[in-house]
C-alpha cells in the first residue's frame, strides 16, 4: 500500500480564526466544518486543516510549511497585515532566500525562493 498526503493539521485555539488567516494568505476559501475544526482547500496544494486543542504552543515546531513566493519582502508584509509576526531578517544563502514567520497563533512558516 501506498501513502499520499492529503491534508497537514495544524493543532490551535481558534481554528475558524486561523482558517481564515491561511485562507487569505493563500487565496483562498475558509470552512468551518465544526466548532473545533476547520480548514482550507487552497490551489494546487494539500488542505491544510486546523483542531481545536486544549493546550497553548509551547515550543518551537518539529515540521512547518514552506510557501514559494517570488517578492518575499512582499508576501511577509501580506502576511503581517493580515496578523502573522515575522522572525529576523531575511535570510539570502547560495540556493535562494528565505523569511521565518508565526502565523497569529505562533506557528512557524517560511516564504522561501530559489
Amino acid at each position: 500500500m501506498r501513502a499520499r498526503l492529503d491534508e497537514i493539521v495544524f493543532d490551535c485555539a481558534d481554528p475558524s480564526a486561523l482558517a481564515r488567516f491561511w485562507a487569505a494568505l493563500l487565496d483562498a476559501e475558509a470552512v468551518d466544518r465544526e466548532d473545533h475544526w476547520s480548514y482550507v482547500d487552497p490551489p494546487d496544494m494539500p488542505r491544510l486543516a486546523f483542531q481545536r486543542v486544549p493546550e497553548p504552543k509551547a515550543v518551537k515546531n518539529r515540521v512547518h510549511v514552506d510557501l514559494s513566493a517570488g517578492d518575499i519582502p512582499a508576501a511577509t508584509a501580506e502576511a503581517v497585515r493580515l496578523g502573522a509576526v515575522a522572525l529576523g531578517e531575511l535570510v539570502t544563502d547560495t540556493y535562494g532566500q528565505f523569511q521565518v514567520v508565526h502565523d497569529p497563533e505562533g506557528n512557524e512558516f517560511c516564504f522561501v525562493s530559489g
